[in-house]
């Protein structure tokens, strides 16, 4: 199977000078997190979420707004590039390893398509249960958390999202475009002088995606895989008797793909 019969085609893509507002809305107005870059019509690389939200947290860029900012001051350049003719069985052997995780199609230098974890998730087939897969040591934020500290659990961690539990309980879940957004609302909401303190005080139960899809330990993972493909979701929570006891993403899933 080829990369071109699974590519999405219809690719979202800005100009590295656009400015970062209309970035963000973008990914909001699409429900995306990544979007290639162009500069002449030439792919230079990929903005992301994570930037996003690590360069608007960061001190030095809290006195810039949004519209300031442009795409290429949070884009990610050392990407891997596939062609419509690459094997999807080398981009399975790629899932799970560092750096952006929508891999861009060049032909003859011309963005053709963009393929994503999503895109791969039809191929999902075990019929095991996800007990058998889902990751059982949980980091998770309480509601009351700021978002600094959920911010920096991910990227001490090395993870996309974090549940937000409340004595075992899942009350939402947040990643890095919620706090992105965030960010950015702050920037635009607040002068210089009162960001600091309103960043400080900003709690993850405000901005945190609620409620949450879940699910249970028994379901199967070709279900699992389902569910995240209707629902366009990254991750399911793991339910048993109303506690959270594990969460599986799309990664777990494409782990169990053999071709």
């Amino acid at each position: 199977m080829k990369i071109k019969e699974i590519m999405t085609k219809e690719v979202i893509s800005v100009d590295k000078d656009e400015d970062l507002k209309h970035v963000l809305d973008l990914m909001k107005k699409h429900n995306i997190t990544k979007i290639p870059v162009v500069e002449d019509k030439k792919l230079v690389g990929i903005v992301t979420d994570s930037l996003i939200a690590y360069k608007l947290g960061s001190i030095r860029k809290r006195d810039i707004s949004t519209s300031r900012m442009h795409a290429s001051s949070v884009t990610e350049k050392e990407i891997d590039i596939i062609s419509p003719d690459t094997d999807v069985k080398k981009i399975l052997k790629m899932v799970g390893k560092p750096g952006p995780t929508m891999l861009p199609v060049v032909e003859k230098d011309k963005l053709v398509g963009v393929v994503t974890k999503a895109d791969l998730l039809f191929l999902v087939d075990s019929k095991k249960p996800l007990n058998t897969i889902m990751q059982r040591d949980i980091h998770a934020v309480s509601p009351e958390d700021r978002i600094v500290h959920a911010r920096r659990v991910m990227i001490d961690e090395n993870v996309a999202r974090l549940p937000v539990v409340d004595q075992g309980k899942l009350f939402g879940i947040i990643s890095d475009i919620e706090i992105a957004f965030a960010f950015a609302k702050l920037k635009k909401s607040f002068s210089l002088g009162r960001q600091k303190h309103r960043l400080d005080k900003l709690t993850v139960k405000t901005v945190m995606k609620s409620p949450v899809l879940w699910t249970t330990r028994t379901v199967s993972v070709i279900e699992a895989a389902k569910i995240m493909m209707k629902h366009h979701i990254g991750s399911l929570p793991v339910i048993d008797d109303d506690a959270l006891v594990g969460i599986v993403t799309r990664t777990d899933l494409l782990k169990t793909v053999s071709l």
